[in-house]
C-alpha cells in the first residue's frame, strides 16, 4: 500500500545528484531540466558544479581529486517533483543511481505538494465504515493523511494488519526492482512512518485549522496541559508523554524492522525522517513537538532515543530545516531552528527547532553513531540559507587532515523549480554544490569519501526499556560553529551571474 514512490538519482555527470517524485503530469518541466542539463547525454566526469553545455572538453576527463578534501565532500540531491512514470526509462539511461522513497502517507497535505494523491481506494472505503483506522482530532474530524498507528497489529484490512500491508509492499518492491538492486542502481531506501514519510503524529494538519504557530493561533500557554495547570509536569502528565512518545518509537521500530528484514543482504542502506518542528522550541513545555510525539524538554532528550532505533536498523536518520536561522523567525513563536538542528546530530548526534532544534538533533544523532542527513524545510535561493545548511552540514568546519567528527552523510535540496532555474538563482545554487562538495568535482565513485555500500545487515537485537531511557538523559552539546568556513559570499553570487552573462555573449 502506497501512494508514491519517490527516486533520488545519483548524478555521474551533472552538477548535483537529484531526487525524483513520480507524479502524474510536469512532463513539460521534465524538458525543460532535460534540456538545461543534457541528462540523455551525460559525461561520466564532469565537474558537478557545471551543466554539460558549460563544460570545455578538457573537463570531460577523470577530474583530480584532493583526496584529503574529498574527506569533507557531503553529497547535495535535489527533489524533481516533475516527472512521469515514463520517464524513468530515459533517466536510467543516463547512468544515474537512484534513492526510493516508500511513502505510505496521502501526498497534498504538507508544504510543497504539488499535487494530490489519496490513500488507496480501498483502504478509504474501510475508512467509511471503520472510521477509526484515521487519526481522530478533539471535534472529531478524521485525518486521511496515515493510518493510525493503532491498527499496526490489527487485522482490519481484509485479514492483515498495517504492518502486514506495509511489509507485502516491500516485499513485492524488492521482487520488481531487483534488477536495479543488483546492479547498484538502487542505494537507499526511505521509508515512511508517519504523515509526510515522518516518524510524528499529525499534529499540525492545515486541512483541520492548524495556523503557524498554533491551532486557531492557540498559544501553549493558554491551554491547561502547557500553561494553565502545567499537567504536562505532573506524575499524570509524564505518563501520558511516556505512553504517547513510546507508542510511536515502537511504530517506527517495527516498520524499520520488516524494511530490514525486506532487504537484508541487498547493497542499500534504509533511512528514515523526523520532522523540523522549531517553534515553540525556546519554550519551556516544547508544545509542538510534544504534541507531535518527541518528548524533548531541557531535561529530556525526546531524539535520541529515536536514533538509538535507527541505529538497531542501520538507518540513516534524516530531518529538515537545514536553512533556518533563530534570527528570521516569528519572536512570538519562540522559535528556536538551530538549536533542533545541533541536537538532532547529537545522537548520530539528533534533530529539531530552527538553529536550537538542529543543534539538539545532531548532537542525538552523532553519539549513536548514527550517519545524518538532511534537507531544507523551505525554498530558498538566497545566500544566507545555503551558508547555514553548509555550516550544519559540517559544524566544525573542514579538516583538511583527516574525515570531520561531524559530517552530514548528504543533503537533499527541496527543489528543483523554474525559480531555481533562473540565471542568478541557478549560478548561487551551484556555487553552494561545489561548497558542499569540498571544492571539489562531483565524484561518482562512494567508496572515494567513505560512502561505500555493503550488503544491508539484519538488524541489532531489541533494545530494552533501560536502554531507551538511558538515552533520554540530556547530554552537554558539541562545540558547533558560528558559521562556516566554505561561505558564500555575496562576491561570488556577482561574479556567478557576471561568468553566466560572459558565456551567453559568445553563444
Amino acid at each position: 500500500m502506497v501512494n508514491t514512490t519517490s527516486i533520488i538519482c545519483s548524478t555521474q555527470g551533472c552538477w548535483a545528484s537529484d531526487k525524483l517524485r513520480l507524479y502524474g503530469g510536469g512532463g513539460g518541466f521534465f524538458h525543460q531540466v532535460e534540456s538545461t542539463l543534457d541528462i540523455t547525454q551525460v559525461p561520466k566526469a564532469v565537474a558537478s558544479e557545471f551543466s554539460t553545455d558549460e563544460v570545455p572538453k578538457q573537463a570531460l576527463d577523470a577530474p583530480a581529486y584532493d583526496e584529503r578534501m574529498l574527506a569533507n565532500y557531503v553529497p547535495v540531491y535535489v527533489m524533481l517533483p516533475i516527472a512521469e512514470d515514463r520517464e524513468t526509462a530515459r533517466l536510467a539511461e543516463s547512468g544515474w543511481g537512484r534513492w526510493a522513497i516508500m511513502s505510505f502517507h496521502r501526498c497534498g497535505s504538507n508544504v510543497g505538494d504539488g499535487v494530490t494523491i489519496p490513500l488507496p481506494k480501498w483502504v478509504l472505503d474501510i475508512g467509511e465504515t471503520d472510521p477509526d483506522i484515521f487519526y481522530t482530532n478533539w471535534r472529531g474530524n478524521r485525518n486521511e493523511e496515515y493510518l493510525t498507528i493503532s491498527v499496526d497489529h490489527q487485522p482490519t484490512f481484509d485479514g492483515r494488519t498495517a504492518i502486514q500491508m506495509y511489509n507485502d509492499y516491500i516485499k513485492s518492491f524488492r521482487e520488481n526492482m531487483s534488477d536495479f538492486l543488483e546492479a547498484g542502481l538502487l542505494i537507499d531506501i526511505e521509508v515512511g512512518l508517519g504523515p509526510a514519510g515522518e516518524l510524528r503524529y499529525p499534529s499540525y494538519t492545515g486541512t483541520q485549522g492548524w495556523v503557524f504557530p498554533g491551532e486557531y493561533n492557540d498559544t501553549p500557554g493558554t491551554t491547561e496541559f502547557f500553561g494553565l495547570n502545567w499537567t504536562y509536569l505532573t506524575e499524570k502528565g509524564k505518563f501520558f508523554l511516556t505512553w504517547y512518545s513510546n507508542k510511536l518509537i515502537n511504530h517506527g521500530d517495527n516498520i524499520l524492522d520488516e524494511a530490514n528484514k525486506g532487504f537484508l543482504g541487498c547493497k542499500v542502506k534504509l533511512a528514515a525522517k523526523t520532522a523540523g518542528i522549531q517553534w515553540w522550541y525556546k519554550s519551556p513545555s516544547h508544545a509542538a513537538e510534544l504534541t507531535s510525539g518527541y518528548y524533548n524538554l531541557k531535561d529530556r532528550d525526546g531524539y535520541r532515543p529515536i536514533a538509538r532505533i535507527l541505529s538497531r536498523h542501520y538507518a540513516i536518520f534524516n530531518f529538515t530545516c537545514l536553512e533556518m536561522r533563530n534570527s528570521e523567525q516569528r519572536a512570538d513563536a519562540k522559535c528556536g531552528p538551530q538549536e533542533l538542528v545541533q541536537r538532532l546530530n547529537a545522537p548520530a548526534a539528533a534533530y529539531i527547532g530552527s538553529e536550537w532544534m538542529l543543534e539538539r538533533a545532531a548532537r542525538s544523532s552523532w553519539r549513536e553513531q548514527l550517519e545524518v542527513a538532511g534537507e531544507n524545510a523551505l525554498s530558498r535561493y538566497d545566500i544566507n540559507g545555503y551558508n547555514q545548511i553548509l555550516l550544519n552540514s559540517r559544524p566544525n568546519g573542514i579538516d583538511r587532515d583527516c574525515k570531520p567528527k561531524r559530517i552530514m552523510y548528504g543533503v537533499t535540496y527541496l527543489r528543483l523549480s523554474e525559480e531555481l532555474l533562473k540565471d542568478k538563482n541557478f549560478k548561487i545554487f551551484k556555487t553552494f554544490v561545489k561548497k558542499m562538495h569540498a571544492e571539489q568535482d562531483h565524484c561518482a565513485d562512494l567508496g572515494m569519501y567513505d560512502h561505500e555500500i555493503g550488503p544491508l545487515e539484519r538488524s541489532k537485537p531489541k533494545f530494552t526499556t533501560e536502554d531507551l531511557l538511558e538515552a533520554m538523559k540530556p547530554m552537554e552539546p558539541f562545540p558547533w560553529g558560528e558559521e562556516t568556513d566554505m561561505k558564500i559570499d555575496d562576491f561570488e553570487g556577482v561574479i556567478a551571474v557576471l561568468i553566466r552573462q560572459l558565456f551567453s555573449m559568445f553563444k
